[in-house]
């Protein structure tokens, strides 16, 4: 059991009144963590420290910044194992997708320290003789960051890193589901050597989360807020943000579409299909939610993607020879399978798996799924596959974009031209021609629109989110005035 204090001042912090709560193994049901839980005062605590930070790391060089940056990258790699541990106590994940999350949140890191040094600005020509003109960004601030549990390196480490390079301090609030996974972050970036206060970490009870969320927001000294999430609980977040006139950066729910056209490659489609929907029991934002396929090669495409489903071994991660580990509670196991049941009743074809047992389910392959089944527009962050068969490119775009989701999307085709078409077409953030819909890389703009949320994290697009525009001039002091 992990004893899982807060990060305030480089500091390790009990809650006010040593107050904490437990965080259960999905598979074993034992306490995996017991963690503080946090007050308000808690809360202000950790701002209030980040506040008092802030002037002196705003202003160091961006190469000190950037070669703290670099050893904290270095510092997550030989961890590996303590986050693969940490990840697979408390969200019943695999090893591979924990070391997939240190490794590659390590790059993330390298990316955001590479960015140290490109926040720049420009000059502007201006009317006015003798004055010169510029536009300059700088750091914000105190930004607040809410990371998921789902693949809590990398979005723990997104949340916090580019805020960082910036030149801004940081209260990371932790998810109620892993919190000794995202105090890792805190203690990788103390080891690097970041001063006191720049980067914190406050964990929560999730029944005291409404009051933890408001606390962080409302601060008078926050000004940058990012969070990823539901959907619904983004749109909470951006209403209280939205009171203060504070700027939000939300990646939230999806129900990404993989388009299959009728001249794709079927094997290469049924591949990334495959891992798309399967790659972490489906618990990615970006995870293959509908398979949207002309209807002249679906009976091919769903036998083949069948038998690739049936070898995925499902169990105890812990093992260590299983495909999908744990969904990530009993409550989520049952959500998903009732998901599953609703759809079957309604017509659609179980072709395999489908079988739950606790917190583990197998590869599921429903095919014919449509409108009628609460699957076809409810995000299932299961291992679920559903196929959709449609009749040619226009009613796969149609189908494509018929969700309140717009965050990834894949489409296969060999006809390049007509299937870029298609792509352009598509209602979402990403879209990638004859990949899987899950596909991430550090220096690329990640983000949706439509209920997927807004703006970008990642590479120079996220220097925006963190920074402000300044618009300053230098002008002569005896220049002349109408009166």
């Amino acid at each position: 059991m992990y004893d899982v204090k807060m990060l305030i001042n480089n500091v390790d912090v009990a809650a006010q009144g040593n107050k904490t709560y437990d965080r259960y193994n999905p598979v074993t049901n034992e306490v995996a963590a017991r963690a503080a839980a946090a007050s308000v005062g808690d809360v202000q605590a950790a701002i209030e420290a980040a506040a008092k930070a802030f002037p002196a790391w705003s202003v160091l060089g961006p190469n000190e910044r950037r070669a703290k940056l670099l050893r904290a990258a270095d510092l997550l790699e030989e961890r590996t194992g303590e986050a693969v541990a940490r990840m697979m106590d408390e969200t019943g994940t695999t090893t591979p997708w924990g070391e997939f999350n240190a490794h590659f949140a390590a790059s993330m890191i390298r990316e955001a320290a590479s960015m140290t040094t490109q926040i720049t600005g420009e000059v502007i020509p201006s009317d006015k003789a003798g004055c010169f003109a510029m536009a300059v960004r700088q750091p914000v601030g105190v930004c607040v960051g809410m990371a998921p549990w789902n693949a809590p390196i990398i979005l723990g480490v997104r949340a916090v890193a580019m805020p960082l390079a910036c030149g801004n301090t940081v209260v990371l609030k932790a998810s109620e589901t892993c919190p000794a996974t995202h105090r890792l972050i805190g203690e990788v970036m103390r080891d690097a050597g970041l001063p006191a206060g720049v980067l914190n970490v406050v964990t929560n009870d999730l029944a005291d989360a409404p009051a933890i969320v408001n606390a962080l927001i409302e601060h008078p000294a926050v000004k940058r807020v990012n969070f990823t999430g539901s959907s619904r609980v983004g749109r909470i977040v951006a209403e209280i943000a939205a009171k203060h006139l504070k700027r939000v950066l939300l990646e939230l729910g999806g129900k990404a579409p993989l388009v299959v056209l009728a001249d794709a490659y079927v094997d290469g489609a049924v591949n990334a299909a495959a891992f798309g929907a399967f790659m972490n029991q489906g618990e990615i934002c970006m995870s293959t939610e509908r398979i949207v396929i002309d209807e002249s090669i679906a009976d091919e495409f769903v036998k083949k993607l069948a038998a690739k489903a049936a070898t995925l071994p499902a169990g105890d991660p812990r093992t260590g020879t299983v495909a999908l580990g744990s969904l990530v509670t009993p409550e989520a196991a049952a959500r998903i399978a009732g998901l599953v049941k609703d759809a079957v009743s309604k017509g659609a074809k179980l072709v395999t798996g489908g079988e739950v047992k606790g917190t583990i389910m197998n590869a599921t392959v429903l095919d014919q799924v449509t409108p009628a089944m609460k699957l076809y527009y409810e995000e299932s962050f299961g291992p679920i596959a559903c196929v959709v068969r449609v009749r040619g490119a226009e009613e796969a775009i149609r189908v494509a974009n018929d969700t309140e989701f717009g965050l990834a999307a894949a489409v296969f085709g060999r006809d390049i031209k007509r299937t870029l078409d298609v792509a352009l077409r598509i209602e979402s953030g990403i879209c990638h021609i004859n990949g899987p819909t899950v596909n991430d890389e550090a220096q690329m703009p990640f983000g949706g629109v439509k209920d997927s949320g807004y703006g970008r994290f990642g590479g120079k697009p996220a220097i925006d989110e963190f920074t402000n525009v300044r618009w300053i001039t230098i002008e002569d002091s005896g220049q002349g005035y109408p009166f």
